[in-house]
C-alpha cells in the first residue's frame, strides 16, 4: 500500500514556511534526486527536534511534471484554472515546485527551509517565500475561524488521497491547489461584525455556522458549501495559514484533495458564482495575487525516484 507524505493529513501546526521554486533548463536530473531526498530530511529533522512536530510536504506543479516525470503523469493533473469576473480574479502563476514545512518552531521551520534550498542547490531559482502562523484558536486574521468544514479522522485521508480505483499509478498522491490572498483589513473592519457575519455565514466570536435559510446565497459558506448531483458534499482539506506583518496581512490557501475537480468547483462558485449570479461577497475584502496547482506524489514514488537517480 503507497504511504501518502505525512503533512497532507497532518493536523495543524504553530508555524508554516512555504517555499516556491522554478527549475533552471537541464537540470531535471538533479532535481529529482534532491526531490527524493527530501522525505529523509525531513525524518532527521523531525527526530532531532521532535518537540517541534515537524512535517514537510514537497509537491511536483502541473505545468513542470511532463519535464520532471516524463515516463508517466497523474491522470487528472492538470494547469490551475485562472478565472477573472468583473473585480474578481484568481490569478494562475507559474510554479515548478512546492515545499511546505510546518512545525511548532519557527526556528526549525527555518533551519528545514535553508537545508531544502542547499539541497536543491542551483538547479531551481526561489520564486516565493512565505511564513504563516497559527492565529489564536485557529483563526483567519478577519478574526474567523478557518477550516471549519474539514473533514476529520480517518475521513481526512479519504478526502485528500488518491485511492488505487482512482489512479492506481498514483496512489497515496493528492492534486494540491495552492493561492496567496491579501486582506483589505481597513476595508474589512470599517464594516459591523453583523455585516462581517453574514458575509461568512456564521458567527464570528463562537463559530455557529448560520441555518442554511438564513445565509445570504452570496454567503462565503453558501458559495463553498457544495453538494454534487447525488446529494454528497464536495470536500477538500485545506491546510490554510495566516501570513503577514504590519503592513501586509493574508491567508495563504492551502488545499488537498483525490481530485482538483472540487476545488475547481468551489473556486467557480466564489468567483463566477450561480446561475442567478450570486458570487462570494468575502472577495469584496480580499484578493487572490496567486495561484497553481501540482500533485504531491506518495512516498513510495519518491522513493523509486531514488533508486533511479
Amino acid at each position: 500500500m503507497a504511504r501518502e507524505q505525512f503533512g497532507i493529513c497532518a493536523e495543524p501546526n504553530l508555524h508554516g514556511s512555504y517555499l516556491l521554486f522554478n527549475a533552471l533548463d537541464d537540470r531535471n536530473a538533479f532535481i529529482r534526486a534532491a526531490v527524493s531526498r527530501l522525505p529523509t530530511l525531513f525524518d532527521n529533522y523531525a527526530e532531532q527536534f521532535s518537540e517541534a512536530n515537524l512535517i514537510g510536504v514537497v509537491a511536483i506543479g502541473a505545468n513542470y511534471w511532463d519535464e520532471f516525470y516524463p515516463q508517466a503523469r497523474p491522470l487528472q493533473l492538470r494547469p490551475f484554472p485562472a478565472m477573472d469576473s468583473d473585480d474578481r480574479v484568481a490569478p494562475s502563476t507559474s510554479f515548478d515546485i512546492y515545499v511546505e514545512i510546518r512545525s511548532d518552531r519557527a526556528d526549525v521551520n527555518h533551519i528545514v527551509s535553508s537545508k531544502v534550498c542547499q539541497l536543491l542547490g542551483d538547479s531551481v531559482e526561489l520564486m516565493e517565500q512565505t511564513q504563516a502562523f497559527r492565529f489564536l484558536d485557529g483563526r483567519d486574521l478577519t478574526g474567523f475561524v478557518d477550516g471549519t468544514e474539514n473533514p476529520q479522522g480517518i475521513h481526512r485521508r479519504e478526502v485528500a488521497l488518491v485511492t488505487p480505483e482512482q489512479d492506481e499509478l498514483f496512489t497515496g498522491g493528492s492534486y494540491l491547489h495552492i493561492q496567496r490572498y491579501q486582506h483589505n483589513l481597513v476595508l474589512w473592519n470599517s464594516i459591523t461584525e453583523r455585516e462581517q457575519e453574514d458575509v461568512y455565514g456564521r458567527t464570528k466570536v463562537d463559530n455557529i455556522e448560520y441555518a442554511s435559510e438564513d445565509k445570504a446565497l452570496t454567503a462565503h459558506t453558501k458559495r463553498t458549501s457544495l453538494k454534487d448531483e447525488h446529494g454528497k458534499s464536495i470536500e477538500i482539506l485545506r491546510q490554510s495559514m495566516p501570513y503577514g506583518d504590519i503592513k501586509r496581512k493574508g491567508l495563504m490557501f492551502v488545499s488537498y484533495c483525490h481530485s482538483p475537480e472540487p476545488f475547481e468547483t468551489m473556486l467557480n462558485s466564489m468567483i463566477n458564482g450561480d446561475e442567478s449570479g450570486n458570487v462570494d461577497h468575502l472577495l469584496k475584502y480580499t484578493q487572490a495575487e496567486t495561484g497553481a496547482a501540482f500533485f504531491a506524489p506518495s512516498l513510495n514514488f519518491l522513493a523509486e525516484l531514488e533508486k533511479e537517480s
